[in-house]
């Protein structure tokens, strides 16, 4: 018997991280954020991963619940398979941005996957996805930057 093969693009998951704690706590919004950002890397060929452009309008026509965005894209930052690299900003057609991503466990530029979400062990996996999830983003009154709350 031949192997098989898939027609068309895929996006890869190691077995190892679909059975991690850190991907076995997931909600399924978050499930969906990584479901996007892996679109938005094969849409650029592969290349650009740090650098990939996802609006809220992206993650909502793709089914995520426009109150469940934010949430969700702290719950796969906190457990390590998403970078916000730049925080994008809302606001008229001048001044908005979008949030640009680093997918953790696929190459970036020259540098291999950094699997940070190897770093979250069974014990805290459930804590940190609850914490991330429940956080809310408040202004530092220093230097603007946001901080999460947990």
């Amino acid at each position: 018997m031949g192997r098989t093969s898939i027609n068309g693009q895929f996006a890869p998951r190691t077995i190892e991280m679909i059975r991690s704690p850190a991907f076995c706590v997931l909600s399924l919004s978050a499930r969906r954020v990584l479901d996007r950002l892996e679109i938005e890397l094969a849409d650029h060929g592969g290349k650009d991963n740090g650098r990939l452009p996802v609006t809220y309008a992206d993650f909502h026509h793709f089914g995520i619940d426009r109150h469940a965005i934010a949430p969700a894209i702290r719950e796969v930052e906190a457990l390590g398979f998403v970078e916000v690299t730049e925080r994008g900003r809302a606001g008229n057609a001048e001044f908005r941005s979008p949030s640009l991503y680093r997918i953790t466990y696929r190459h970036s530029g020259r540098y291999g996957p950094t699997d940070e979400w190897r770093r979250i062990g069974e014990q805290e996996a459930l804590a940190i996805a609850r914490a991330a999830r429940q956080a809310s983003q408040k202004q530092k009154s220093s230097g603007g930057k946001r901080q999460l709350s947990v």
